[in-house]
């Protein structure tokens, strides 16, 4: 690494002091420190890669509306453990016009980011009947939902759908859930970190088998609207978001903010339970938690213990994002459509210096342009390749760690300006020259 761009012993010193004893195998939030302190020791800027962070201004509407909220007071009250009035209102009336799915307002709970939604869920669905004692995670995905499970103490499985598209799907989810222990199944569409997503034949074999074997599905939303290829910016008109939940009523959603409006920074998101499970009894959970309903034990036991409600007056601000975009007068598309862009750009410098992307096709068209994008470099493993990318600045996570079987990094473009890809491009062109060799 003679060309490398950094001094490779201070980022080896850094690695030793944060006792990180394989950088290829990092966390996130461990890169995120790595990163942090050699930029902190140099005047060095890396290209990050690492984090899903929004790289865009956050909605004015919702910021407004925040600021007027926190002028009247809100910040001295406790709101309500399932949000205010008008933000459930706005949220059923969101679901309605860009899924052309009816739920009742009642289903439509605040959380403090979908992080904290899934929690909750994941804990929930842990406990339904006893004999489910396993979720399974339909992968790659995002790393940190597993570590919540090992925080809960919960079982889980876990396959790369990546050879399991279309029909396929029915008899690889068929086999794991005939055994009789899955409880719920997780999957983000579209999906963190390859930017596959699932059409409405899979999307129909996930709620079939879900209704057939009493399972219930979390369809994390995080990066609604955002498959480029198709605009469903429109509210009340089609084409709408695909989902689950048009194909089976055993369904939670989680719409965030924190992508599409860039509100990432206020923890606000949307759990979205389906009438019928939000009303629906299990005596194990009743046992466990002695609540009532699902969607009771949710919000009055769970929710309330975990931090008695949600940022009041950012329910005001995503109320307020909510409501523009369902009155159409906030394209909440057409604010995101850069992250597209940069995709694009990232994507061909990266191929011009030797690398290739990982999943390239989305059944049978190219990968769409998006906040993600998965590369590989031959001859080296997805970890190697991390540890050997952050010595010439750019920092990214291992596709193992997002359940990936395939060899390769997750780039996330948010929070690469377009100004620094002059930059990446010397830099890819410096790794090139030493690793091609």
């Amino acid at each position: 690494m003679n060309n490398s761009p950094l001094d490779k012993n201070l980022v080896e010193q850094k690695i030793q002091e944060l006792r990180i004893p394989d950088v290829g195998k990092a966390s996130i939030r461990e890169i995120v420190a790595l990163v942090n302190a050699v930029e902190e020791a140099t005047d060095f800027k890396y290209v990050r890669m690492e984090m899903g962070v929004p790289g865009l201004p956050p909605a004015k509407v919702g910021v407004d509306a925040e600021k007027e909220a926190l002028d009247k007071g809100v910040a001295a009250i406790y709101p309500m453990v399932d949000g205010i009035k008008p933000l459930k209102t706005e949220a059923s009336k969101f679901i309605k016009n860009f899924l052309n799915i009816d739920l009742a307002a009642a289903g439509c709970i605040p959380t403090t980011g979908s992080m904290q939604g899934t929690y909750a869920a994941f804990m929930a669905a842990g406990h339904v009947d006893k004999k489910k004692d396993t979720l399974l995670f339909i992968d790659p995905g995002f790393p940190v939902q597993k570590q919540q499970m090992m925080v809960l103490g919960l079982k889980y499985d876990t396959f790369d759908v990546f050879n399991f598209r279309g029909e396929k799907l029915r008899a690889k989810l068929e086999g794991i859930l005939e055994k009789g222990n899955i409880n719920s199944i997780v999957y983000s569409n579209p999906n963190n970190p390859s930017w596959i997503c699932f059409n409405d034949e899979e999307l129909k074999i996930i709620g079939e088998l879900a209704s057939k074997y009493d399972v219930i599905v979390m369809e994390d939303l995080a990066y609604f609207g955002m498959d480029f290829r198709t605009d469903f910016s429109k509210p009340g008109e089609a084409p709408y978001q695909p989902t689950v939940a048009n194909y089976t009523d055993n369904y939670v959603l989680f719409v965030s903010s924190s992508k599409i409006f860039s509100y990432a920074g206020q923890r606000i998101g949307i759990m979205a339970i389906s009438d019928t499970l939000f009303k629906r009894d299990y005596p194990d959970l009743q046992e466990r938690f002695k609540g009532t309903t699902f969607g009771a034990t949710i919000t009055l036991r769970l929710l309330y213990s975990l931090s008695s409600g949600t940022s009041h007056s950012a329910q005001y601000a995503l109320t307020a994002m909510l409501k523009a975009v369902n009155e159409g007068t906030f394209n909440f598309v057409e604010g995101v459509k850069d992250y597209c862009e940069r995709a694009k750009q990232m994507k061909a410098l990266f191929l011009k210096n030797g690398f290739d992307i990982v999943y390239k096709k989305d059944l049978d068209v190219p990968i769409a342009d998006g906040f993600y994008f998965t590369i590989n470099y031959p001859g080296m493993t997805g970890n190697e390749l991390v540890a050997n990318l952050l010595f010439y600045g750019v920092s990214a996570i291992a596709l193992d760690n997002t359940g990936s079987d395939e060899e390769g990094i997750r780039a996330c473009v948010s929070f690469v300006q377009h100004n620094q890809f002059a930059a990446l491009d010397k830099r890819l062109s410096l790794f090139n020259k030493n690793f091609s060799k």
